[in-house]
């Protein structure tokens, strides 16, 4: 099964000040501010949720295709992602634009004062997903995730007039899109990702109640947090599915990035939604467990002994034969 993954290709640069951005301000010259903070640290993180999507798929050897858009200072972040098993053959590159960025100073208090880079990302809308099908051999699912809006919605309209299968997912670009962006985004979807306030905001926004976007989709998969996915489909019982323990909680930053990963490919190994699920939510737990989106390590016998624990021995033999 061929898999693209489309969406955001960033990198994140996370900055700390030791002191509190509250301590430099003045009350009556707020119209006037002109701050420098020194900081005492600075962490570079591959990031952005199709690079996150596809480096989680990657590393459970299911090959996904890339296709986001990136500037031309690539090719560090290229060799990574090719070394853990993604396709990065259909990335479009600006000649102008670096890859978008977002940086971030976090103060004593855990106050923030952040920027985000758009960049090369504002390219995405150039993208042909023909192009990219004829490249590979055809596309079977294409993952519409959190990109330039305008590229969005020429990927749904694409995947609509060429007949491919596609799941569509919000996530950050939810709370500036309206009601009528998000109509036509989802409606003929065969899958439906979002988190349950995500969902909420879906359904307020659109005028639609669930069980009118469940008429709309295939499938609405919803994450619950710790307690883990639901999986509804139109006239049949929902699907639910609890977190694998975790061993610590490190930071939650791309945990949903990486269900989509394993949710994906266990879609492309042909087992279960249920299975499928299984997949995602012990990779969510990985993630969790460390501190950055991409840095986790997966292991495949330390993978496959949580994954019986958590959801018993002969799911776990079914994947098993699979992640070998």
């Amino acid at each position: 099964m061929r898999i693209a993954v489309t969406g955001s290709i960033a990198t994140d640069h996370l900055m700390t000040f030791p002191g509190r951005f509250a301590d430099q301000l003045v009350a009556d010259q707020l119209h006037t501010v002109s701050l420098s903070f020194l900081v005492d640290t600075l962490d570079v993180r591959r990031g952005g949720v199709a690079a996150n999507i596809a480096f989680g798929m990657g590393q459970l050897g299911t090959r996904p295709i890339l296709a986001g858009a990136a500037g031309f200072d690539f090719d560090e972040y290229r060799a990574w992602l090719e070394r853990h098993g993604v396709d990065t053959g259909s990335v479009r590159i600006s000649e102008t634009l670096h890859t978008a960025r977002f940086v971030v100073t976090t103060d004593a208090d855990h106050n923030q004062i952040g920027s985000f880079y758009t960049g090369a990302m504002s390219e995405a809308r150039l993208i042909e997903l023909k192009t990219v099908a004829d490249r590979v051999g055809g596309l079977d699912l294409v993952l519409i995730g959190a990109d330039d809006p305008e590229g969005m919605l020429r990927h749904t309209e694409e995947c609509r007039s060429r007949n491919i299968p596609f799941a569509a997912d919000f996530s950050q670009q939810i709370a500036r899109m309206n009601g009528e962006e998000i109509r036509i985004l989802l409606d003929g979807a065969t899958y439906l990702f979002s988190n349950e306030y995500e969902k909420g905001l879906i359904e307020s926004k659109t005028g639609w109640t669930d069980a009118e976007i469940l008429a709309k989709v295939g499938h609405r998969v919803t994450t619950l947090g710790s307690r883990g996915v639901r999986i509804e489909r139109a006239g049949e019982d929902p699907i639910e599915v609890g977190c694998a323990q975790e061993e610590r909680k490190a930071d939650p930053t791309g945990v949903g990035d990486a269900f989509r990963a394993g949710f994906l490919s266990g879609l492309a190994w042909g087992v279960s939604l249920e299975r499928a699920a299984q997949v995602g939510c012990m990779l969510a737990t990985l993630v969790i467990e460390t501190v950055g989106t991409q840095e986790y390590r997966l292991r495949r016998a330390h993978f496959m002994e949580r994954f019986a624990r958590a959801y018993g021995d002969e799911p776990a033999a079914e994947v098993k034969k699979h992640l070998a």
